[in-house]
Order: structure tokens, then sequence, then C-alpha cells
């Protein structure tokens, strides 16, 4: 009998040491997946400058703090995007099931801020150095893909933040400023699952809302988004 690996991961050995563990990469190039243009998205409370397509790659000014949300709705999708921060300690992150309301209010208002949804954080590992050095904690956030609700419901993957509100990442993978990291999001029925550079490393489940827009965030620090990718699922 045949065993077909699912379409949406794929093992390359040729990626790997002999020591090293089997990683599941993912290939959005199978059937379904399609790329998120220009036309795919939507101001908010942004900056007219704030976002502005260069060839395929999507930049970010980091000023507001704002989101751009896509046009439309999504419930389960496959979610692949690469990004890069290009400053030390940047803060960005992609919003999953970003709220209706909550974006529309912050359209009306036209202010800085946030929406509501499920948060997939984006730090330079930096992040954690330069609040130490200013003497805040640091142990209630890891710079490598926290993923957790804001003013939503959901039940954090561990290992979890002290406070239980976070799924904190099973490993360190996020390279710093400069680089290109890899994030692949599956979000199924109110069940989200963040990849890092090709590792399973946090996520959570019993979202509510678990339907809504996907917003990235500008967050104070210049990033760039290419590859953004989508595959919408049953």
């Amino acid at each position: 009998m045949m065993f077909r690996i699912p379409a949406t991961l794929c093992l390359s050995a040729a990626l790997l040491s002999a020591d090293e563990p089997v990683r599941a990469l993912i290939d959005d190039a199978q059937p379904g997946f399609r790329d998120l243009v220009a036309v795919d998205f939507t101001k908010v409370n942004s900056a007219d400058d704030t976002w502005s397509w260069q060839g395929a790659a999507l930049h970010c000014t980091g000023q507001p703090v704002s989101v751009l949300r896509t046009a439309k709705e999504y419930r389960n999708f496959e979610l692949v995007v690469e990004w890069s921060h290009q400053k030390p300690c940047g803060n960005s992150g992609v919003f999953v099931w970003a709220t209706p309301d909550s974006v529309g209010k912050l359209a009306a208002a036209g202010t800085p801020g946030l929406p509501s949804g499920i948060e997939v954080q984006i730090l330079d590992p930096a992040f954690t150095e330069q609040m130490a050095a200013n003497g805040q904690a640091t142990n209630w956030f890891t710079t490598h893909g926290d993923v957790f609700p804001v003013r939503v419901k959901m039940t954090p993957f561990p290992p979890l933040s002290p406070d239980g509100s976070r799924s904190f990442p099973r490993e360190q993978r996020v390279k710093g400023h400069g680089e290109w990291n890899h994030y692949y999001v599956r979000a199924i029925n109110g069940e989200v699952r963040l990849w890092v550079n090709g590792a399973e490393v946090s996520g959570g489940t019993a979202s509510d809302p678990a339907n809504g827009f996907l917003c990235l965030e500008s967050e104070g620090s210049p990033i760039i988004f290419r590859k953004l990718r989508i595959r919408e699922l049953p």
C-alpha cells in the first residue's frame, strides 16, 4: 500500500544533516495556494505612506501603530509569509480572525491602534535585550513566535507564558533583523498553529470568533513582507 505525504507538508532531506531531526517544510506551490497582492488588502488606520508595494514585496514604515487588512474575511486557511525586520528590536505581527467590529472602529476613528483577534507575533530577538537593558521584565514574552488572543477567546498550547495567556514557542528559531524568516500559519475550525522556519512551535485552540480579517501590523519599526500566499480550506 502506498502512503502519500499531505500536500501541504513535504520533507526535504537535502536540507538536513544526518544528526538533525526531520523537519516538515511547507510547499506553497501545491494546488490551491495563491499570492496575496495589493488588491487583496485594504487600508484601515494607517497613513497613506505606511504601506507600499515595491515589486512583489510589501514595505511598512512602522508608523503609525496600525494595520492593513485583507479585503475579505477568512475562516479556514493556510497562510505563508516571509518577513524581515529592518532595524533591531522591530515589532510587528499577523492578526488572524480580526473581528470586523474592531477593525471597523479603528477605520472610523482613524487613530493608532490594533484590532481584536489572534495575534501571531513578529518580534526581533534584540527586543528582549532592549527590555532587559531598560530594567523591564522579559519573562512574559518571547521573540520566536508567540501566539495569543487580543480581546477574544483562545486556549493557548503549552508551554505558556507566566500568566497563561500566551502560547510560547517550543524552539528559538527566529533570525535577527536584516534576515528573512518564514512563517506558516494554519487556521482551521478555531485552531491556530504556527511554524517558524520549518518547525511547528506554538498555537492555540477554541478560538472565538474563528472567522474574520487577516491583518498585518505596523508597530513602530520598518519591516518588509514578501511571498504572501494563502490557500482557503473547507
